[in-house]
């Protein structure tokens, strides 16, 4: 079914706000996308706006990924090894998603945003090491690593609908100690393959509205633009500016606690 006018500026328009964000604090932005699909544009399943927001969230990804392998910072083979039990942790969290209420997944996803909200406020360490590289001589000890690491962070991702990029960066950077940049641009591997799998399971159950979707990349992709742009004005800026997303997140968090439970609080009385 193709989206009406306001529909379809309201999911462009909530795509470019994700966008924008992204580009300003460089992650994190992607979390809104549900609320605002549910909220904003008004998509009336939970479980419509998760795999709606996977497949965005899959696509934004894979296209900031090219600039981050230009630069140097992705670990291909530590990304592999992480993304493949990713994959199989999103799947699975994927279809426990679709077991469970819509409006208690929205509640559980409102609980999620506090703890991101909260986790952003907390200055990450930079430091690390440049040369680290999965091999055979170190595979039995980074492998173990990376593969529990990312099966756990991906089975979090499918059941959320989330690229879960605030849990991959630091489980990058506690398994193989590589520095924040190079875990930075590892993750949107995992990112772009955890997103593909949660949305290929939410399209194979019809849970994906398509038109939706492409109207909120392409918002994503020009909010992008504008947001690399700012950010790069106000680079000085960016830890106020990460902590002032993310007591945004913590505040939408909220409300989407409170219009998640409301409905259940109802039904018990």
């Amino acid at each position: 079914m193709t989206p009406g006018l306001l529909t379809s500026g309201l999911s462009a328009g909530s795509g470019g706000v994700v966008g924008v964000i992204l580009g300003l604090v460089g992650g994190g932005g992607s979390i809104l996308a549900v609320p605002l699909l549910t909220y904003v544009v008004g998509v009336s399943s939970p479980h419509v706006a998760i795999g709606t927001s996977a497949l965005a969230v899959s696509v934004s990804a894979a296209g900031n990924l090219v600039p981050q392998w230009r630069a140097g910072n992705v670990k291909w083979r530590c990304a592999a090894a992480f993304s493949v039990a990713g994959v199989l942790g999103a799947l699975a969290g994927s279809v426990a998603a679709k077991a469970v209420d819509g409006q208690s997944l929205l509640a559980l996803f409102g609980v999620v945003m506090l703890v991101v909200g909260s986790l952003m406020l907390r200055k990450r360490r930079g430091d690390g090491d440049p040369e680290v590289r999965l091999t055979k001589a170190n595979a039995p000890v980074l492998l173990p690593w990376l593969l529990g690491i990312g099966f756990a962070v991906g089975l979090f991702s499918g059941f959320f609908g989330i690229g879960g990029g605030f849990l991959i960066v630091p489980g990058l950077m506690l398994a193989t100690s590589m520095p924040l940049p190079m875990a930075i641009g590892t993750s949107l591997v995992a990112v772009s393959a955890f997103g593909a799998a949660t949305a290929a399971s939410y399209a194979a159950s019809g849970l994906i509205d398509w038109p939706l979707a492409g109207l909120f990349i392409l918002g994503g992709v020009l909010g992008g633009l504008v947001g690399s742009r700012l950010g790069q004005r106000l680079a000085g800026r960016k830890r106020a500016l990460t902590i002032t997303f993310a007591g945004l997140v913590i505040l939408v968090g909220l409300y989407v606690v409170a219009r998640g439970a409301l409905p259940l609080l109802g039904a018990n009385t």
